[in-house]
C-alpha cells in the first residue's frame, strides 16, 4: 500500500510531512483538501493494470483544485512498477530536499 498509504497518511497528518511522492497510489479525492499545504509529486505508469492511472490523475487534480501544489509524472511504457524509474530519478531527491515541514495549527485532519 505504498502509494495509497502515502496519500492516506499525508491527508491524515499533513503537519508531519514536508512533501510527498506517491507512486501508483489512490485514495478518496475528498481527502485532497487536507493536502493543500503539502507539495505533491505523484508518479504512475500508463500501463498499470493494478492501480489505474486515473487514480493518480484524480488526486493530483483534486489537490490542485483545492489550492495545492501537485504534479504528476506518467511513464508511458511502465506498468505497476513505476517505482524503479522514480527512485532512479535524482530530481526526485532534489525536489524532496527543497521542502521543509511547515507547522500549522488546526492542520490535522479530524475523524
Amino acid at each position: 500500500m505504498g502509494g495509497a498509504g502515502t496519500w492516506d497518511f499525508a491527508s491524515r497528518y499533513p503537519h508531519r510531512v514536508a512533501a510527498i511522492a506517491p507512486i501508483c497510489g489512490w485514495t478518496d479525492e475528498a481527502q485532497a483538501a487536507y493536502l493543500k499545504h503539502v507539495p505533491v509529486w505523484a508518479f504512475h505508469g500508463a500501463q498499470d493494470d493494478i492501480v489505474p492511472l486515473r487514480e493518480s490523475q484524480v488526486m493530483v487534480n483534486a489537490v490542485t483544485n483545492a489550492g495545492g501544489d501537485a504534479r504528476l509524472t506518467i511513464y508511458p511504457q511502465a506498468g505497476h512498477d513505476s517505482w524503479t524509474e522514480t527512485y532512479a530519478n535524482p530530481e526526485l531527491y532534489d525536489w524532496l530536499l527543497l521542502h521543509k515541514r511547515v507547522v500549522r495549527r488546526n492542520n490535522r485532519r479530524q475523524g
